[in-house]
């Protein structure tokens, strides 16, 4: 078991189209994908979701980097293939899978090319009030560093001689406990020194701040929002006339 998975949603400063979008249309991006995922429980219409986001991977040139968060899903795809088909059946299990990658695929990018920073000033841009947006930007630097704490903490439990990587569906669960307590502890002692330095620089002081620079909507993501608004009508109108949709549409396997 590894969390290294999680450095997969740290930024990764690129000059791509994807980049260079601005921070909010990638937001709507992930929103979009993660309720047109949602609508469907079938097989075809989830992956053909899937396939339209093989190009926003290539173009942001993130390939490694979503192999790598896939990858990460592998104990979490055996739970549900396992639960679905026993209480369900395999081809839902599948679309379930499916679904899952679509929207961790849709916010891996997001993570991927936004940087904190921008995260903030778009947040602060649609009105979200400063506090919130600082907090949310400074949860969003930290996934990495806990990743990396936790995998370094996996580390001294096994050079301690405690079997991390056993098989088994029980044992790893059970192998959660000796990381999550001492992980928490480092947490909590993090958020205590992050409040004293925000507080030693009189943090909420003044309503009034300035900006280092303000990021744009430019024609580039007026075209990509259109894109979006588009495409999510187009899933809409499928959900609603799926009935009249071709039969290899609502395919099911037959397990």
């Amino acid at each position: 078991m590894s969390l290294e998975f999680l450095n997969a949603f740290k930024f990764q400063k690129k000059n791509t189209f994807v980049h260079n979008l601005d921070p909010r249309a990638k937001l709507l991006f992930s929103i979009v994908y993660s309720i047109s995922a949602l609508m469907f429980t079938e097989i075809v219409p989830l992956f053909i979701i899937f396939l339209t986001l093989i190009p926003m991977i290539l173009l942001g040139k993130m390939v490694k980097e979503w192999i790598r968060s896939i990858r990460g899903l592998s104990f979490l795809v055996i739970m549900i293939i396992v639960l679905n088909t026993f209480f369900i059946s395999l081809g839902y299990a599948i679309a379930m899978i499916i679904r899952i990658s679509i929207m961790i695929t849709a916010f891996s990018i997001f993570f991927l090319t936004v940087h904190p920073n921008d995260l903030a000033l778009s947040l602060i841009s649609m009105k979200v009030p400063y506090p919130y947006a600082f907090s949310f930007s400074l949860a969003f630097r930290f996934v990495p560093t806990i990743a990396n704490e936790a995998q370094n903490i996996m580390d001294a439990q096994q050079s301690r001689g405690y079997e991390m990587k056993t098989s088994g569906l029980i044992n790893q669960i059970k192998n959660l406990f000796p990381l999550l307590v001492p992980l928490i502890i480092c947490s909590i002692k993090r958020a205590f020194n992050v409040a004293e330095a925000l507080e030693s620089r009189a943090f909420g002081s003044f309503k009034d701040r300035t900006y280092y620079y303000i990021i744009e909507y430019k024609f580039k993501d007026w075209l990509f929002t259109i894109y979006l608004i588009c495409f999510f009508i187009i899933t809409i109108y499928v959900r609603i006339h799926f009935s009249f949709m071709p039969e290899w549409f609502a395919w099911e396997m037959g397990v």
